[in-house]
């Protein structure tokens, strides 16, 4: 198996899962849970744990360049395992345990010659590395998605490797560096890669690995200058996060591209508001401009009787002739013979007679809701009657209700009920042409309708003598 092989094999399959991930973000969304975890609240809403498996192709030579003692190397297979706590968005720590072997020989020619060497070839089995190790998340290829589909990375550590070399001489002749035992040495990992994010717990690891020998053991042939031996392993694998799965993983989540989905809803917010606040200034300036109507009208007063149009129900009264509060043309008393007259043929209404007037409207009752007059009425009533015999006097019976019910039926119930008292007064002898009854229902209300007291007062039925 060659290394570039694997390579071919793991770029083809990131090629597919980015593919898919393209194809599922083209419009990047923002739902509810956009917001959590919180910015800047600590990684207890992230899952930092996790561990991996991979497996792929060791090979005795680094791509930083270097001479090897074999001219010729081969690959063979490499596996391992690891668990990684991340400790930002950006920094991780990994423990790495990884076993395999490594193979080379003299066959390929150096600068056109053979190799000067002692030995054929050479295998070593790696029993283990064990190295801890950060590791750098370099960002996201699609910065606009919270949660990132790719993260690039690199990694530096350091280690043990535990192994035992066997080489063979230039006569065939087969070596066991350590016969007993094996040899442990420290070194270097270097590596960077790829992850692609296959799920929300489970992730595609692509990544080569350079490790650096502090020593000249490692393929079992010290040759001077004894530079230290290396070694490289290209890997694909799975990573698989732990913990609750509704937390995000703390290496994908692209806190940059949280804080811009937090600054885009507070401006939709604001426009909203915004937005409300101009309907809401519109609709005033429109309720101003319907008063400011209604108050003209109230103002504009067409036939001069001193009514404002807005509640003149007699339009184009003429000038000089005296109204009552609807705009209306009171009527002109006939006086009766035993009438006495003075100053410009009126009649003469004295305190008393007022008193009279008074007293009935203070204790007039009707029954609850009806036109019918109570009998504790009566007397007040009568003494009405013979004043308005005796002299000859004109009553206006103005019938008023409170504001509970219809329009309508207020106007209905204070019209009958003035009609009622002009009946009973006609009944007594009355002249009906000096008795005026008119109905104007809840609309001239004297106290407040927002209490029990202020409907009692505007349920009446007033009296004007003239």
């Amino acid at each position: 198996m060659k290394l570039h092989t694997i390579a071919l094999m793991g770029i083809s399959l990131l090629a597919i899962v980015q593919s898919n991930n393209i194809n599922a973000q083209d419009a990047p969304k923002q739902n509810s849970t956009d917001t959590k975890p919180a910015l800047f609240a600590g990684n207890g809403d992230y899952r930092t744990w996790s561990f991996g498996l991979h497996a792929g192709a060791m090979a005795p030579f680094s791509a930083s360049g270097g001479r090897n003692d074999f001219s010729k190397w081969q690959a063979t297979l490499g596996y391992g395992v690891y668990i990684k706590k991340q400790i930002s968005h950006v920094v991780g720590i990994q423990l790495d345990v990884m076993k395999g072997s490594l193979k080379a020989n003299n066959d390929k020619l150096w600068a056109g010659a053979p190799p000067v060497s002692p030995y054929k070839s050479f295998e070593t089995n790696i029993n283990y590395t064990a190295s801890l190790s950060a590791v750098v998340t370099l960002g996201s290829i699609n910065w606009s998605q919270l949660r990132t589909s790719i993260q690039p990375y690199v990694s530096i550590g350091g280690g043990a490797i535990n192994f035992n070399p066997t080489v063979v001489t230039s006569g065939g002749t087969s070596i066991d560096v350590k016969p007993v035992g094996s040899l442990t040495e420290f070194y270097v990992p270097a590596g960077l890669g790829i992850k692609a994010n296959l799920s929300k717990s489970v992730n595609l690891d692509l990544g080569y690995t350079m490790g650096f020998v502090d020593a000249d053991n490692l393929d079992g042939y010290f040759k001077a200058p004894y530079a230290n031996d290396k070694f490289s392993y290209v890997h694909i694998g799975l990573e698989f996060a732990l913990g609750n799965k509704e937390k995000p993983q703390l290496a994908t989540h692209n806190a940059p591209a949280q804080l811009n989905g937090n600054m885009n809803r507070a401006d939709d917010a604001l426009r909203a508001s915004l937005a409300a606040s101009e309907e809401r200034y519109n609709q005033s300036l429109a309720e101003i401009a319907d008063m400011k109507d209604q108050l003209n009208k109230m103002k504009m007063d067409s036939d001069k009787d001193g009514v404002s149009d807005y509640f003149d129900k007699c339009a184009n009264t003429p000038y000089n002739v005296k109204v009552d509060g609807a705009g209306c043309a009171l009527p002109v008393p006939v006086p009766a013979k035993d009438t006495t007259i003075i100053r410009n043929n009126t009649y003469i209404i004295t305190g008393e007679d007022r008193k009279i007037v008074d007293e009935a409207f203070r204790n007039l009752e009707f029954d609850f809701g009806k036109s019918t007059i109570r009998d504790r009425s009566f007397p007040y009533l009568n003494k009405v009657a013979d004043l308005l015999i005796q002299k000859g006097i004109s009553l206006k019976l103005a019938g008023h209700t409170d504001n509970v019910g219809s329009d309508k039926a207020n106007m209905n119930l204070s019209k009958d009920r003035a009609e009622s008292l002009k009946s009973y007064f006609t009944n007594k002898g009355v002249n009906a042409s000096k008795i005026e009854a008119v109905g104007y229902g809840e609309s001239q209300p004297i106290a407040t309708n927002k209490t029990a007291a202020g409907r009692q007062k505007n349920r009446r039925v007033e009296f004007t003598i003239y």
